[in-house]
């Protein structure tokens, strides 16, 4: 997959494992990815979130005949953080032939839960 040009290259998101069924991709703590306070932006997470949950979802659509996007996304940030790296690990809990529902944990380099996250793709014709 090319992440050139996107979100994923402007907030640093890095990809560790793609796997039909489990998603590991992280993402620096660092001035791209604050809130003004100094602290780990809720939106990064979000987009952590959704970008290891859609992936996942890619990786298991044909991508010839179908689009993937993502429809709605919760999360619910557990614990703030200053700096060093989080990690989103996304896994399935739905693969339907038009709906995907995937959970993702993210968490810190202490395994330490910063947030939890429920994303619903969509799988479209093209």
């Amino acid at each position: 997959m090319a992440f050139e040009n996107t979100l994923m290259e402007s907030l640093g998101i890095e990809t560790v494992t793609l796997d039909e069924d489990r998603v590991v991709m992280k993402m620096p703590v660092d001035r791209r990815t604050l809130q003004p306070a100094g602290f780990l932006h809720g939106g990064a997470n979000v987009a952590l979130a959704e970008t290891a949950a859609s992936v996942g979802a890619t990786l298991n659509a044909d991508l010839e005949k179908f689009n993937v996007f993502g429809i709605e996304i919760n999360a619910n940030h557990i614990k703030s953080k200053r700096e060093g790296t989080v990690t989103a690990t996304a896994e399935p809990i739905h693969k339907g032939k038009k709906t995907m529902v995937w959970g993702i944990r993210i968490t810190d380099e202490h395994d330490h839960l910063i947030c939890t996250s429920r994303c619903t793709i969509a799988i479209v014709h093209k």
